[in-house]
């Protein structure tokens, strides 16, 4: 079994995964847009049909998944956090500076009790994050 998030990007995934990409090596590694839906599905209107219904993004050893959503909805990313972790000290700070560009931050990156590095913020997309180096 298996349990991973799917998140929904308001329409902007492309610029998501770009940015994630830059940031972190995210690779998409299988897309589906929603005009490539079978026959018989609902289609998109015009506006909607090069969004992406549904893909899965590598970012070092995790998975998730993603899409734009649906057309007419607004994602609202609450109650959970994305976590990067396993990564050195230097390379967290990055990470976090990277993921901080027009985003707010609301715990700066520093040594904690636990970790040489630990900061939170959100994204310039809306996601909630949490890098975590604990060496």
């Amino acid at each position: 079994m298996q349990v991973q998030p799917h998140l929904d990007y308001g329409g902007r995934f492309d610029q998501a995964m770009a940015f994630y990409g830059k940031v972190m090596g995210a690779k998409v590694t299988f897309m589906m847009r929603y005009k490539d839906a079978p026959e018989g599905q609902p289609k998109p209107s015009p506006a909607w049909a090069e969004k992406v219904m549904h893909a899965n993004i590598q970012v070092g050893d995790s998975q998730f998944m993603a899409s734009d959503g649906r057309e007419g909805q607004t994602p609202a990313f609450s109650g959970f956090m994305m976590s990067v972790g396993d990564v050195p000290n230097a390379e967290g700070q990055r990470i976090f500076n990277a993921l901080a560009e027009g985003g707010q931050v609301f715990m700066p990156y520093q040594k904690t009790f636990w970790a040489e590095g630990f900061g939170m913020l959100v994204d310039r997309f809306g996601m909630t994050w949490m890098v975590n180096c604990e060496h």
